[in-house]
């Protein structure tokens, strides 16, 4: 099966020296909708063509992303064919998924994978880390989803102290949220796990086991999770995200390629964005179809289906939008700064939106800005 992977072994090289210095710090800050499973399957459908529009031989695209509801657009342009459909002939299409976004930048890192549907945080890193060669954003595709939920007896931040809560990773971006917002509260925390209130990095499945043993008092994480924790332990919800930002919009989920893949295969690239802004559309103008083909596919990812009633409300505190929303995206920067889990960064370049302009022009959608 051709790639097209004769890059030099100099950049190669390269490549692992940066992946090595991305380190803890990548893996840290992944996971931002951690699903506590991880599995690799083939989309091939119409895409399983004959050769490049450019360069008349075969081109595979390696897609990552998550199973879960905050990628729903990911899942819906697989599921549905979408994505296929609009890459094309000659574009063969390989998925793989992940279960933390650390994990996710690092295969971009070592060329494991062409693109993938990553959080901001992991982005951020993977840029920094790379000093702007590795990836560039080039669509959103969810806000919002985001909760500090907790024990009813629990009604304002002042009851936090010397309480216990969860993340789905130490620097994620649901981490950064609420060391944050404690810090806004003048509650202090430390990445040992000290001060004011203790945060306990964990997986999500393991942070709704703690919650019902009343190991945990409460957690910041994506949905469904604070769905699942409402529902089937009891949770109330402390603080919604959204009432955070202005509009109510952040970036959750956005869209990331590989520099050298978005060098070498702008036409390809402009095909996935294509299927993004066409997968968004169908999400937004058919909800209940698109749950159907998002737990689908999440049951085929990971063997577990999630019950009807809890995708139905977490997405319903779900926006998918193909603005990447950039102002949020340095604020997160600025706020992993500020509570100390990442040096100051500059993050000019770290978008490329202009095949999605055109893309968003073609169907009469407003351009989109970045930073």
């Amino acid at each position: 099966m051709a790639r097209l992977r004769d890059r030099s072994h100099k950049r190669a090289a390269r490549f692992v020296v940066v992946l090595l210095a991305l380190g803890l710090v990548a893996a840290a800050c992944g996971g931002d909708d951690s699903s506590g499973s991880s599995s690799a399957t083939t989309a091939g459908g119409s895409a399983g063509g004959a050769s490049s529009t450019t360069s008349g031989e075969p081109v595979t695209l390696r897609l990552g992303y998550f199973p879960n509801v905050t990628h729903a657009t990911a899942l819906v342009g697989v599921g549905s064919g979408i994505f296929a459909d609009k890459l094309g002939p000659g574009v063969k299409l390989e998925t793989q998924s992940f279960n933390a976004g650390g994990a996710a930048i690092e295969a971009l890192f070592a060329e494991a994978i062409d693109a993938t549907y990553v959080g901001p945080n992991p982005a951020i890193n993977g840029f920094v880390k790379s000093k702007g060669d590795a990836l560039r954003i080039v669509s959103g595709a969810t806000s919002g989803g985001a909760f500090l939920v907790v024990k009813p007896d629990i009604r304002s931040a002042a009851d936090l102290k010397g309480k216990k809560l969860a993340t789905p990773q130490l620097g994620n971006t649901q981490d950064v949220a609420l060391r944050s917002w404690l810090k806004g509260q003048d509650l202090q925390t430390d990445a040992q796990g000290g001060g004011d209130v203790s945060i306990v990095p964990q997986e999500n499945a393991q942070t709704l086991d703690a919650f019902k043993a009343g190991d945990i008092q409460g957690a910041w994480v994506p949905e469904p999770w604070a769905t699942r924790l409402i529902q089937e332990a009891g949770a109330k919800v402390l603080v919604d995200e959204r009432t955070l930002w202005p509009s109510g919009l952040y970036v959750t989920t956005h869209l990331v390629v590989a520099k050298p893949f978005l060098d070498e295969h702008p036409d390809v690239v402009k095909r996935l964005i294509e299927g993004q802004v066409a997968a968004n559309a169908y999400v937004n103008d058919h909800p209940a179809e698109s749950q159907k083909i998002a737990n689908d596919q999440i049951e085929q990812l990971t063997t577990k289906r999630m019950k009807d009633e809890t995708i139905t409300a977490s997405w319903k505190n779900l926006t998918f939008t193909d603005d990447p929303i950039a102002t949020s995206l340095a604020e997160s920067a600025a706020d992993a700064h500020d509570v100390g889990l990442l040096d100051q960064v500059d993050l000019k370049g770290i978008y490329d939106l202009g095949l999605l302009n055109e893309v968003l022009g073609v169907a009469g959608q407003a351009k989109v800005n970045a930073l």
